[in-house]
């Protein structure tokens, strides 16, 4: 899923900085970039399609709550939601008034940007599912998921990724043709619940599998390339059963 979004500012340097991190984010798709509300007005009538703003809050003629105020009279399923970005945390309370999916304080890092983006796909994807009449809570199965590496988002295809170790906070991803493992930062059962059950299978404490990468198996182990992984008591029961459509 892409999230069509415009950047406004009217500070030249805070809208570059922006801009970058925009392009970094692979979920975001720049549809522009504006130096004050009132020719981003302009271009949100033009863009019915628009779905997020990041706004800066104080600026001249109109500021930042203002052209919030104007999109949420639109109604809030149809006009796009808003991020905004200021240097006054001031504002904070009137940001949130206006219904802003989230609040960045400049000056904020990639990694803050990253985890406000995070909650706008979130959102997105949650809307999505409505609008398709998906069951909120019903996992929806994806070839894709994105994961924090390195202060960056990374998409990571499905289909690529072997097995995944987890190490108390952060889990590691290994992944065919790669040497070295993706680090990133959440725990193995946040992860767990992003992955399609059909394809992995949770069979230790400290490992998650993908159920196509296994080369061979025993009653209490399966090996994945050249790494053998066991299976713990408290997943015997699921392994069973897998071991029984596997053969």
């Amino acid at each position: 899923m892409k999230i069509d979004c415009i950047a406004v500012d009217d500070e030249p340097i805070a809208l570059k900085l922006i801009t970058s991190y925009i392009e970094q984010t692979p979920f975001l798709n720049l549809q522009g970039t504006f130096g004050n509300a009132i020719e981003a007005l302009k271009a949100i009538h033009q863009q019915p399609g628009l779905q997020l703003i990041f706004l800066d809050i104080r600026m001249a003629d109109l500021s930042g709550v203002e052209l919030a105020r104007i999109i949420e009279q639109t109604g809030k399923k149809k006009g796009p939601r808003v991020i905004f970005t200021t240097a006054y945390d001031q504002y904070a309370l009137e940001g949130f008034k206006v219904n802003a999916l989230d609040y960045l304080l400049k000056p904020f890092s990639f990694v803050d940007f990253s985890k406000a983006a995070a909650k706008a796909y979130d959102y997105f994807e949650i809307l999505e599912s409505a609008q398709n009449n998906i069951t909120p809570g019903t996992p929806v199965e994806k070839n894709y998921i994105y994961l924090k590496v390195d202060y960056q988002l990374v998409k990571v295809n499905i289909a690529d990724i072997l097995y995944i170790e987890g190490l108390k906070d952060y889990v590691k991803i290994f992944l065919a043709n790669q040497d070295k493992p993706l680090l990133t930062l959440t725990s193995l059962k946040n992860l767990e619940e992003k992955l399609p059950a059909s394809i992995f299978l949770r069979i230790h404490r400290s490992f998650i599998v993908s159920k196509e990468a296994v080369k061979s198996v025993t009653k209490n182990s399966v090996q994945i390339t050249n790494t053998t992984i066991p299976v713990t008591e408290q997943y015997k029961e699921v392994f069973a059963s897998f071991l029984k459509d596997w053969s």
